[in-house]
């Protein structure tokens, strides 16, 4: 391993020229997200994939991984032409990456959910600033356009005051998979909640407590059948997350209500956007409003590594603020019943 000398030395990496790729690198594969984010630095023009680095023992059979330079984990922290990283393992052991790949000087896309130590996370943003370096967290939705259109429509009073948040995913789980989960506390609430979680906090912002209801309802030792309520000074917001509905997918809900009416996206894929007002407000007219918007845009998580890659080009802020990242992180291990302190 490199000294820590090493690592800071490491940091200072030349910029980029005018239109070089970026070169990216995938730390890990274990994460449901992985194959799809080594797709996406794969065909997309503006980067360079080095390369992909499994460290924990993880099979690399799948057809993604033709093609992709196989490399050490040294490799990918001592070669400064790597800017940015995917971490993509276990959620066990992300964090644990993302701090070597931020001492290494690199922009980090570090997948969800991050870790069940928040004062661990606040250290690595600290730590991330500290290099003038960025640590954008993998929460799917972000980009997804009908959700952007649902909470811009919330931001900028078009729904009026703002009183709830409902929101669900439901999915079947393997029995494998079901034993991986069973690991965190939360269960399903820890693997499928932290997305919707992420979106209350961004209409909401960071509530002033969670309720959190986990049951294990299954044969296993995973919370399969979770609920969590945010309260607000004004509002509330429901979480629900369950793994006992075969048609999950076509039941994806996110629903804003205001005092004007009320923004709902469901389902998330081929995502529907219907808003229902009393008065018209912005682009939108009086009565129901329903419109069929991409999912996100291809390939998937584009969007996400594009920002990341323009920030660490200098061309442009995160969209996501590390207050909001923590918030967010916060208000999930509550609703997975952690005790936070403070």
């Amino acid at each position: 391993m490199f000294s820590r000398r090493t690592f800071c030395a490491l940091a200072a990496a030349a910029p980029l020229a005018a239109g070089e790729k970026m070169r990216a690198a995938v730390v890990g594969t274990g994460h449901a997200h992985a194959y799809g984010k080594i797709q996406a630095l794969k065909s997309l023009p503006e980067f360079e994939l080095a390369g992909v680095c499994e460290p924990h023992g993880e099979p690399l059979t799948h057809a993604v991984f033709q093609g992709v330079k196989r490399l050490a984990l040294d490799e990918v922290l001592g070669d400064r032409s790597i800017r940015l990283v995917a971490v993509e393992s276990r959620v066990q052991y992300n964090l644990d990456l993302a701090e070597k790949c931020v001492a290494a000087g690199k922009f980090v896309h570090l997948d969800k959910a991050p870790g069940e130590d928040l004062p661990r996370l606040r250290r690595l943003f600290d730590q991330a600033a500290g290099k003038g370096l960025t640590v954008q967290m993998g929460y799917q939705w972000r980009y997804l356009p009908a959700m952007t259109a649902a909470i811009e429509a919330a931001k900028k009073g078009w729904l009026g005051e703002i009183r709830a948040v409902r929101a669900t995913i439901n999915k079947v789980i393997a029995p494998a998979d079901r034993q991986q989960l069973a690991l965190f506390r939360g269960g399903m609430m820890y693997e499928l909640g932290c997305h919707l979680v992420d979106r209350v906090v961004d209409v909401l912002g960071k509530p002033l407590s969670v309720t959190a209801i986990q049951r294990k309802d299954g044969k296993d030792n995973l919370a399969d059948n979770c609920l969590a309520i945010f309260q607000y000074d004004k509002a509330l917001a429901e979480v629900y997350i369950a793994a006992h509905q075969p048609t999950g997918g076509a039941h994806r809900t996110f629903e804003i209500q205001g005092t004007n009416g009320t923004a709902t996206v469901r389902p998330f894929s081929n995502a529907k956007l219907t808003l229902e007002l009393e008065y018209a407000a912005g682009p939108y007219h009086k009565g129901m409003t329903e419109a069929i918007l991409p999912a996100e845009p291809k390939p998937a998580y584009s969007p996400d590594l594009l920002e990341l890659a323009a920030v660490a080009r200098g061309e442009r802020k995160p969209s996501y603020l590390v207050a909001h990242d923590l918030a967010a992180h916060e208000a999930l291990l509550r609703a997975c019943s952690f005790q936070i302190e403070g």
